[in-house]
């Protein structure tokens, strides 16, 4: 008797346990900035793994801007990293957003932590019919690929200043650099 009620005892606890990391994994986090907060991946499953997604709704970043970043490991290039703004189209994950967006102007080299790569503006119509500025963003890690995308309604440059100084933070660098195998 003394085992069955020990044995239902771990039992409990390890459903509690689990059960509260669960809720520690689903509920928005703080990341270092208070201007940001986690939100859930709003894409359905594709050949990548799912990636982190945030929300900024302080006047500092814009009007609402969304960020939404992964690695994609293997994908890039390991001579050359990200080497065009063709690159940037195909990979930066502006499709899942919505599929009518148009590149505003030729894309620029960015350096995000150490890593090199390109980003690129482009106008979104979104699905409601609204019309929202993105920003692509592919920076190389090796032979591996972190792609960025962030919308908003706030102009284009709004965008991609808040989202490169987000990225850039220590608390989603560490992110970044553990998903993609280390520094």
């Amino acid at each position: 008797m003394r085992r069955l009620i020990a044995i239902l005892i771990a039992a409990l606890a390890f459903g509690a346990l689990s059960g509260f990391a669960a809720y520690q994994k689903l509920r928005p986090q703080a990341v270092g900035n208070a201007d940001w907060r986690e939100i859930a991946w709003p894409f359905p499953r594709d050949a990548w793994p799912a990636g982190r997604a945030f929300r900024c709704q302080s006047a500092a970043c814009g009007e609402g801007v969304e960020l939404y970043v992964r690695p994609k490991i293997g994908f890039c290039n390991c001579d050359s990293g990200v080497a065009d703004d063709d690159e940037v189209d195909r990979v930066a994950d502006l499709d899942m957003i919505s599929p009518n967006f148009v590149p505003r102007a030729p894309g620029g080299a960015v350096r995000v932590a150490g890593m090199s790569g390109r980003a690129r503006a482009y106008d979104l119509d979104m699905p409601d019919g609204s019309h929202h500025a993105a920003i692509g963003i592919a920076l190389s890690h090796r032979c591996d690929l972190l792609v960025a995308v962030a919308q908003g309604k706030d102009s284009a440059s709004s965008v991609e200043r808040a989202a490169l100084a987000f990225l850039a933070s220590s608390g989603v660098m560490r992110w970044t650099m553990a998903a993609m195998g280390g520094g």
